[in-house]
């Protein structure tokens, strides 16, 4: 019986969830479908994880732009919480970007890096710092910073979100949270127009290639569990990433917002890593989710 009412509060706080989050998208398939088939055997891994040793409470949720991983990430923890009495915090790389600031001195060097994206332009020093807070022992309150898209700049800190307990679990997302160096060879070939015509010498992606091989390699290497989502290809990360853009709209209300012809230029700066990544996370990551075209969860994979 306690069961049966655990099932039906986290279908409840599941469904009131998802409705609100198709208020600013596209509708969402088989919802109950999706709960009972994807979401909740997920949530079961990681408690089975964190039960067999507190210390791996790291989950990594990555996979290309607007492939959902910020909902995921908030309905694991509705399951984690309600289901296994486990709390959660979530952080998203995209909240550790660079100030718009500190990429214009970058931009001096290579003006590439004033675009957001790339290993390279997050703030990879107060992320470390706040990882390192939140598995301490001896807990202190603090603050993850806010990044607003829509201004492409920080929020000041009176706007940065408070952590007021040490959690269970920490699920990290992020575009390309996971993802893995090329080899120099790969790096010789231009991808699209941007490389061909702005990274001649490829010292831009030289650079990027080196940072997740150091400092990104580092923090990586933190995740316990690592959950891809797969897209089923690179253009649905386009059509994706437009309806993100009609979300952050209707959140932000009289604020600048990309054009089409702007999310083509931009979504080229993530290309390359993009690709990279569903070559190579669908063989490393513990858990491989497949999407479909209608952005429906198809299938999951686990490595064994």
């Amino acid at each position: 019986m306690k069961e049966k009412k655990k099932k039906k509060k986290i279908e409840k706080k599941y469904l009131s969830f998802i409705k609100k989050q198709e208020i600013t998208g596209e509708p969402f398939h088989d919802k109950i479908e999706q709960l009972e088939n994807f979401y909740l055997p997920i949530a079961n891994l990681i408690q089975k994880k964190y039960k067999a040793n507190a210390l791996n409470n790291i989950v990594g949720l990555s996979g290309g732009q607007g492939s959902g991983k910020s909902t995921i990430s908030k309905i694991l923890s509705i399951i984690l919480r309600e289901k296994y009495n486990l709390s959660t915090v979530n952080i998203s790389i995209d909240d550790y970007y660079k100030t718009l600031e500190e990429r214009k001195k970058m931009a001096k060097v290579n003006k590439l890096f004033l675009t957001r994206g790339v290993p390279g332009t997050h703030d990879l020093r107060l992320l470390r710092s706040h990882i390192t807070l939140l598995k301490k022992k001896k807990f202190k309150k603090f603050y993850i910073p806010k990044f607003d898209k829509s201004i492409d700049d920080r929020l000041p800190k009176q706007k940065w979100q408070k952590i007021n307990a040490k959690p269970n679990i920490i699920i990290f997302e992020g575009w390309c949270v996971g993802a893995k160096p090329e080899t120099n060879n790969d790096l010789k070939k231009s991808i699209n127009i941007l490389e061909k015509k702005f990274d001649k010498d490829y010292s831009w992606r030289k650079t990027i290639n080196h940072n997740l091989k150091s400092s990104y390699k580092k923090i990586f290497n933190k995740i316990n569990f690592l959950i891809f989502l797969k897209v089923p290809s690179f253009y649905h990360v386009y059509k994706w990433r437009l309806l993100q853009e009609k979300k952050l709209q209707f959140r932000s209300k009289g604020k600048k917002i990309m054009k089409k012809k702007d999310i083509k230029k931009f979504i080229m700066f993530y290309e390359r890593i993009t690709k990279s990544m569903m070559k190579k996370l669908v063989k490393s990551a513990n858990v491989v989710i497949t999407l479909d075209n209608r952005h429906k969860l198809k299938s999951f994979k686990i490595k064994r």
